[in-house]
């Protein structure tokens, strides 16, 4: 066993029947996490992204149906896990920042009552100590006066200083894992920033696994070690984030990389990239490349049967795609506008 791997996901899967028949917005995505190391999960909304996170959570609504071939938490393979044995995990040993921390944190309660209680839930410590751990991590995460903004009800606070109390509150029990989906989506560009560069400051210090959910290749750029690119339901490639943004191989990912504008290379009025079509229906089965009916090179067989990840040409390196790097590196979606 690796010892150094906190998350093993290998063919995680979601179902929810709706009236049209069976959604299928999770199909088999395989990744892993390793100690110290951030995986982030890009792709456009919808793609799946964050039912991926709230399954490997055990956190659906109760009508999905979550399978998969393996699911495991340091060695300890939770996907036959009962209710309580997930609810003593969750903020435990893998914690999880959501994307509106105004909805996140109950309005009735002081920031103190629940940091505090999120410790004693997992750990018999006394309230003081409990006290002292919440004043710690707060100071950790910049907030000053920390002992006063203990007494403080969520209302009291600005955006960015709630979203620094979850980052607090999901390390209060020293988790191995920390999966943040969009954390930085409710706030502005400077505070998105700082959040940022706090959790990447936080997890080398701490030596956490991180996975962070995002459809911003920008705030990919700056945290990730590697990213999986998500495109209806499924992981269309994956790598290290150098591979990925230096040498795309799914000509999705090539579309997303050509609609980002280029500071001094993108002039003022010159057109962007923009990735024609629309995103197939996820009720029923959906066979072959689920990027066919966007794809400049698809043809009549990659509709034909369902296409398998393949590696690159660098060790690691693996897409979802019928043709080879050399003909995916010669898309263009620059006259899709």
């Amino acid at each position: 066993m690796d010892t150094n791997r906190i998350l093993d996901v290998r063919k995680l899967s979601v179902s929810i029947p709706v009236a049209a028949g069976m959604l299928n917005p999770v199909q088999e995505v395989s990744l892993h996490v390793e100690r110290g190391e951030t995986l982030c999960i890009v792709g456009e909304s919808g793609c799946g992204k964050s039912l991926t996170s709230l399954a490997i959570m055990d956190l659906l609504p109760k009508r999905a149906r979550r399978t998969a071939e393996k699911l495991e938490l340091a060695g300890e393979e939770l996907s036959g896990a009962r209710e309580r044995t997930m609810s003593d995990i969750r903020g435990n040993r893998m914690s999880m920042i959501f994307q509106e921390p105004m909805t996140s944190l109950n309005p009735a309660y002081t920031i103190g009552n629940q940091l505090i209680e999120a410790l004693r839930r997992h750990k018999k410590v006394s309230v003081n100590e409990a006290r002292e751990r919440a004043e710690y991590l707060l100071g950790k995460v910049g907030i000053t006066e920390a002992g006063t903004r203990l007494a403080q009800y969520p209302h009291q606070l600005s955006g960015g200083l709630r979203q620094r109390v979850m980052v607090a509150m999901s390390l209060m029990c020293g988790p191995d894992l920390i999966i943040a989906d969009e954390p930085t989506t409710a706030l502005d560009v400077t505070i998105q920033a700082q959040i940022l560069h706090l959790l990447a400051e936080l997890q080398r210090e701490f030596k956490m696994g991180m996975v962070l959910i995002t459809h911003d290749l920008g705030v990919v750029a700056r945290i990730a070690d590697r990213v999986a690119v998500m495109y209806a339901g499924q992981i269309v490639e994956q790598g290290t984030a150098k591979q990925i943004f230096n040498a795309p191989a799914h000509p999705y990912t090539r579309g997303l990389l050509y609609c980002i504008p280029v500071p001094g290379q993108t002039k003022a009025g010159e057109k962007l990239g923009a990735i024609s079509g629309i995103v197939p229906s996820l009720v029923g089965d959906l066979k072959g490349c689920h990027f066919a009916s966007r794809c400049p090179l698809a043809d009549a067989d990659c509709t034909a049967s369902s296409i398998e990840l393949r590696s690159a040409k660098s060790p690691g390196h693996i897409y979802r795609c019928r043709f080879d790097e050399a003909q995916t590196s010669k898309v263009s979606f620059m006259e899709a506008l």
